[in-house]
């Protein structure tokens, strides 16, 4: 308990220090005075493949706190992220990430993912539409092995942003669904200047709505306001996002027979922060 305590004091520092940051760090480089367009990731739980305009390499750190969570929803205590997003030429992006989490329980865990998207549709232009598709592979906090692929769609232009993901994740546990469909939907609205703000919605395991025995407890729906800050001529952005998280259903199976991965019995909340560089 004590080590808890003390990480949510160093989450609760962190998360001030990263906001004086991204309001404050200014690069001598003018061409870069159009970054609210420009940034990587805007989106916390939204992935999406690098505008043009923002092609290149970029460091993000994160972090977030949970209760009654599990992955890729959240993590159940506090958990640190860093990761690397950057361009690999035509039209391909590399995303690779490493985390830790430190679980209410005391417990100590780590996370691994990498994933290389692609735009198929679009892609060409600062403004506009973009879909494309995903290959990639993740070691999950409680050491279960996922594959994962992903349809992505973005929009941008100076006034909105959009993001929207359908992943697919093939878990390889025997008391894991034979295949998971998670969707999420990312909006930001500029609220003044590079300040914006929206919301994001995030649906795990939605089979759970029409099936009665889906292996890993049920459907959960995750929703929260999203706040996004590129400041002018900065390498520097902010995002900020977080929210209940719903168990909207749940399956004969978990009733009778938890699986591996223990699923949270009440509603929970995450909240989760960016904080990125450009290089």
């Amino acid at each position: 308990m004590q080590l808890l305590q003390f990480m949510k004091k160093i989450y609760l520092i962190l998360l001030l220090l990263t906001l004086f940051i991204a309001v404050k760090a200014q690069t001598i480089n003018p061409q870069l005075s159009n970054t609210s367009i420009a940034q990587p990731q805007p989106f916390l739980f939204t992935v999406n493949t690098l505008n043009p305009s923002a092609r290149g390499w970029s460091l993000n750190y994160s972090g977030g706190y949970g209760q009654h969570t599990v992955t890729p929803l959240g993590y159940d205590g506090v958990d640190q992220n860093v990761s690397v997003k950057g361009y690999l030429g035509d039209k391909f992006t590399l995303i690779a990430s490493m985390g830790v989490g430190f679980g209410t329980k005391g417990t100590i865990n780590s996370l691994q993912q990498a994933e290389v998207l692609r735009d198929f549709i679009g892609g060409n232009s600062v403004e506009g539409i973009r879909i494309g598709a995903s290959l990639g592979f993740r070691r999950e906090f409680n050491s279960d092995k996922v594959a994962l692929s992903r349809i992505t769609a973005a929009f941008d232009n100076q006034q909105w942003k959009f993001g929207a993901n359908v992943r697919f994740e093939k878990a390889f546990d025997k008391n894991r669904d034979d295949l998971d469909v998670i969707s999420s939907l990312g909006v930001h609205r500029q609220i003044k200047g590079a300040f914006f703000g929206g919301f994001e919605v995030v649906g795990q395991d939605l089979e759970g709505f029409w099936e009665k025995d889906e292996a890993e407890g049920g459907a959960r729906l995750l929703i929260g306001p999203s706040l996004n800050y590129v400041p002018f001529a900065s390498r520097f952005s902010f995002t900020l996002c977080g929210g209940p998280i719903i168990y909207a259903t749940r399956s004969v199976t978990e009733l009778n027979q938890f699986p591996v991965r223990e699923l949270p019995t009440n509603n929970g909340f995450t909240m989760k922060f960016n904080l990125g560089f450009r290089f």
